[in-house]
């Protein structure tokens, strides 16, 4: 058994690649995106229902808490694409090297950033 190996590791010390992030965000905007579905769900059922409910629905969509889930879902819809088309460009061969997948990363990071600002301010 090595001597020199390390004895704790501490995550928050780890410098991880610009790749793992958008890896990591990828799967995480996944996760908010299933909850976010079954919110949209619950607010469809709620316009279907009857037209009290469906004005009842307009009404609340104009509080701020309600805008921001629906900037939040549609912002991990947005970054969920930009990733998911990231990987597509990764599977048929483009950017598979390092430079190419640290950059394709900046890119998706970007576009992505750009879409979920003007989803904000369409929202908002």
């Amino acid at each position: 058994m090595k001597k020199n190996r390390p004895v704790n590791l501490d995550i928050t010390t780890i410098q991880l690649p610009i790749t793992a992030y958008v890896s990591i965000l990828h799967r995480a905007s996944g996760v908010i995106l299933f909850a976010g579905v079954a919110v949209l769900l619950w607010a469809l059922d709620n316009s279907l229902a009857s037209e009290e409910q469906f004005s009842a629905l307009k009404e609340s969509l104009n509080n701020p808490l309600c805008q921001f889930i629906i900037w939040g879902t549609l912002a991990a819809l947005a970054y969920h694409m930009v990733a998911g088309i990231r990987h597509l460009f990764m599977d048929i061969g483009i950017g598979e090297t390092l430079e190419g997948g640290q950059n394709g990363a900046k890119i998706a990071l970007f576009v992505a950033f750009i879409i979920i600002a003007l989803l904000g301010a369409w929202i908002w």
